[in-house]
C-alpha cells in the first residue's frame, strides 16, 4: 500500500500566520504538524509516501523531510497548483500509486488513542485483495498466516496450488482468488456533538457503511467522517471520472459514495476517549499543542515521533537513532530519542 499526505491549501483561516509558511509546517507542541499525519501512515506499516503541497511550499517540505532515509521510509513530492478537492490527490498521485492500494490522510488532522495501530492495519488488510490481507482481516496475526491459510480453504491448500503450477511467490494471490474476498475501502468515524457541521456516515453492526451525507440538516448518526481514507487501487479510476461539485471541487464524499454504491465501503469508529483534532483555526491549533504537551509530559512518551516509530518498526537501527538524536541533544526531543535507543541496549 502507498500513502499520500495532502498538505496543500492556502490556510486562509490561519492568516496572518500562514501568509509566509504552510499550515502543515506550523508547530504542534514540539514537532511540525505534518509529522502527525505521516506518523499515521507509518503506524499502518506504509513506507512509500507522497507529500502533495503547493508549488511555493513544496521545497520547504523537502528540506524538512528529505528522501525519508532518516525514518526508514521513501518520500516523493508532487505539486497541487490549486486546491481543487481532496479527490484530486489520486489524480496527482496516479503514477506514484501505480497498481497499489492507497491511504490518503489530510495534513492537518491529528489522531491519538489506544488501539489505533490495529485499526489501521485492519483497514490496510481490507483494501488489499491478497491472501495475507484477507486472513489478517479475519483476525489472524502475521505469525499465524501460514497456518491460517489452510483453515478457510482446505488443509492442503499450499500443496494444491503448487501442484497446479503456482510458484511460491504466487501463492497468496492464488488463495485470494479462491476465497473471493473483495477489496474494500475504509473510512473512519468520530462521534461529535454537532454532526451537521461534517460529512456524516451511517453504518450497520458489521461496520458496513449504509449512507454518507455532507453537512446534513437531519444527521442519521453522530459520526463525522475524519480525514483518513483507505482505498483499493480502483480509487484512481473513480477519481478521474467523478464530476466536480457545485463549488468546483472533486469531493472525497463523491468518491466514497461510489464505493458505497458498490457495497465496498467499511466504517471504522474511533471510540470514546480517542482524540481527533482538526487544526484549521487559531483556537484549534493552540488546543492541539496543549493536548500533545499534556499527554507527552504526563506519560513521558512522544506522540507522532517519526524516529521512534521507525526504530520500533525495525526500519532504522540503533546507530541511526543515535545519529539523529545527536544534533538535538540540547532539547527534550533529542534527549528522548537517545533515551529510546538506550532502553534497548
Amino acid at each position: 500500500m502507498k500513502g499520500i499526505v495532502l498538505a496543500g491549501g492556502s490556510g486562509t483561516r490561519l492568516y496572518p500566520i500562514t501568509k509566509g509558511v504552510s499550515k502543515q509546517l506550523l508547530p504542534i507542541y514540539d514537532k511540525p504538524m505534518v509529522y502527525y499525519p505521516i506518523s499515521v501512515l507509518m503506524l499502518a506499516g506504509i513506507r512509500d509516501i507522497l507529500i502533495i503541497s503547493t508549488p511555493m511550499d513544496l521545497p520547504a517540505f523537502q528540506r524538512l523531510l528529505g528522501d525519508g532515509t532518516d525514518y526508514g521510509v521513501h518520500f516523493e513530492y508532487a505539486e497541487q497548483p490549486s486546491p481543487d478537492g481532496l479527490a484530486q490527490a489520486f489524480i496527482i498521485g496516479e503514477k506514484f500509486i501505480g497498481d497499489d492500494s492507497v491511504c490518503l490522510v489530510l495534513g492537518d488532522n491529528i489522531f491519538h488513542g489506544a488501539g489505533f495501530t490495529e485499526l489501521l492495519q485492519q483497514a490496510v488488510a481490507d483494501a488489499e485483495p491478497t491472501a495475507e490481507g484477507n486472513y489478517f482481516s479475519c483476525g489472524c496475526s502475521k505469525n499465524q498466516f501460514p497456518s491460517a491459510i489452510a483453515t478457510p480453504t482446505q488443509p492442503t491448500a499450499a500443496e494444491n496450488y503448487f501442484s497446479q503450477g503456482f510458484a511460491k511467490n504466487q501463492f497468496p494471490s492464488a488463495v485470494a482468488k479462491a476465497t473471493h474476498v473483495e477489496a474494500k475501502a475504509t473510512i473512519f468515524g468520530y462521534w461529535v456533538k454537532d454532526p451537521e457541521r461534517y460529512g456524516v456516515a451511517e453504518f450497520d453492526k458489521e461496520g458496513n457503511c449504509l449512507s454518507i451525507e455532507e453537512k446534513p440538516k437531519a444527521p442519521k448518526s453522530n459520526y463525522a467522517v475524519v480525514g483518513l481514507y483507505f482505498y483499493p487501487n480502483k480509487v484512481v479510476d473513480i477519481a478521474k471520472h467523478i464530476k466536480p461539485s457545485a463549488r468546483g471541487e472533486l469531493e472525497i464524499t463523491t468518491v466514497n459514495q461510489e464505493f458505497l454504491k458498490a457495497g465496498e465501503l467499511k466504517m471504522q469508529t474511533l471510540g470514546r476517549g480517542f482524540a481527533w483534532l482538526d487544526t484549521g483555526t487559531h483556537d484549534s491549533l493552540a488546543e492541539a499543542s496543549i493536548f500533545v504537551e499534556v499527554i507527552e509530559k504526563r506519560q513521558g512518551l512522544k506522540i507522532a515521533c517519526l524516529e521512534d516509530i521507525a526504530y520500533k518498526n525495525g526500519w532504522i537501527n540503533k546507530e541511526k537513532m543515535r545519529e539523529l538524536a545527536k544534533p538535538m541533544l540540547k532539547n527534550p526531543y533529542g534527549q528522548y530519542l537517545l533515551k529510546v535507543s538506550e532502553e534497548h541496549d
